[in-house]
């Protein structure tokens, strides 16, 4: 452990949530992650087994789910592991591994979460819906965000950990997030910060302004609906999309937008349980307490498998 200035550090501290020492707080994240789990994995299964769901809104909807599992199982178990140990150390390797799948994960959400915006082409362009969202289209964007994912994850890996750190090897969080690692280095951070600044521009900042003024759009469409039925079904269809772009986007946002100082890291972790721990479980119940689609074929699934017992 890194002790001296001139040390190498050789493990990072996360000190995470160290003030926390009641075993109701690991046991209150282990079962928010077990939620996460079982619930994407049914929306997964529900959208491969059941012909019904087999359209391009449940397609980017698979994907999401996969990409929330992938994302909180970067974050949460070793989280969890942390909690219960007195002295939660990470070998830089680790640290290095982690911070590449947040960055991949994280950002392919982001970008997934603004193609699944795909209800403002359905509801002001209706007549050109399906050329603009034919399956080919909709395969690139997914492979898209997969790609911008990997290669933000790359790039900030890497540029971070070719960077020297010597002594100081405490981080104030409870995952190797970009900017509490890129503090402790002992060269020059700036183009780093840089790059933080302009990923949280591109992959944050934009796509949630673009996905308010496509919502904004939807709603002066919906004055011209001429039924109150019909403004209601537009709405119950827009709203679980979008009080995850407002969970996830919004303390997403906050978090990395905040000018950064030592009274700010409790709350910078606060936010970021938010948008890595607590927007992962929620997933599945706003997409599915309020699809009848989904439920629909929820209730299919079980009566398949008691008549066949």
């Amino acid at each position: 452990m890194g002790c001296g200035n001139g040390t190498v550090v050789t493990e990072f501290v996360l000190l995470g949530f160290s003030g926390f020492e009641s075993l109701q707080v690991p046991l209150f994240c282990g079962v928010i992650y077990l939620v996460t789990l079982l619930g994407n994995s049914l929306i997964i299964l529900l959208t491969l087994a059941d012909p019904a769901l087999h359209l391009l809104m449940y397609f980017f909807l698979r994907h999401f789910s996969m990409v929330e599992i992938l994302y909180t199982t970067t974050i949460v178990p070793r989280m969890l592991v942390d909690l219960l140990s007195s002295c939660p150390t990470i070998p830089p390797a680790s640290c290095f591994t982690q911070l590449y799948f947040f960055a991949l994960f994280g950002i392919a959400e982001c970008c997934l979460l603004t193609v699944m915006a795909d209800r403002y082409a359905a509801i002001c362009w209706p007549l050109h819906y399906t050329t603009l969202m034919n399956w080919g289209a909709c395969v690139s964007m997914v492979g898209a965000s997969y790609l911008m994912g990997i290669i933000t994850g790359t790039t900030h890996s890497i540029c971070i950990f070719t960077l020297p750190f010597y002594g100081a090897n405490t981080i104030h969080h409870f995952l190797c997030d970009i900017l509490p690692v890129l503090r402790l280095a002992s060269a020059s951070t700036f183009w780093g910060e840089v790059g933080n600044l302009a990923v949280t521009i591109a992959f944050i900042v934009t796509p949630f302004l673009l996905i308010m003024a496509s919502y904004a759009c939807i709603l002066i469409t919906i004055f011209g609906v001429a039924t109150s039925q019909g403004r209601q079904k537009i709405l119950s269809t827009c709203s679980s999309h979008l009080f995850v772009v407002m969970l996830f986007f919004g303390t997403g946002t906050v978090a990395y937008r905040r000018p950064w100082s030592d009274a700010s890291q409790d709350m910078d972790q606060i936010l970021a349980f938010f948008y890595t721990v607590v927007t992962p479980m929620f997933n599945p119940f706003v997409h599915t307490l309020r699809n009848k689609e989904v439920t629909g074929a929820m209730r299919r699934l079980v009566k398949r498998h008691l008549w066949s017992l």
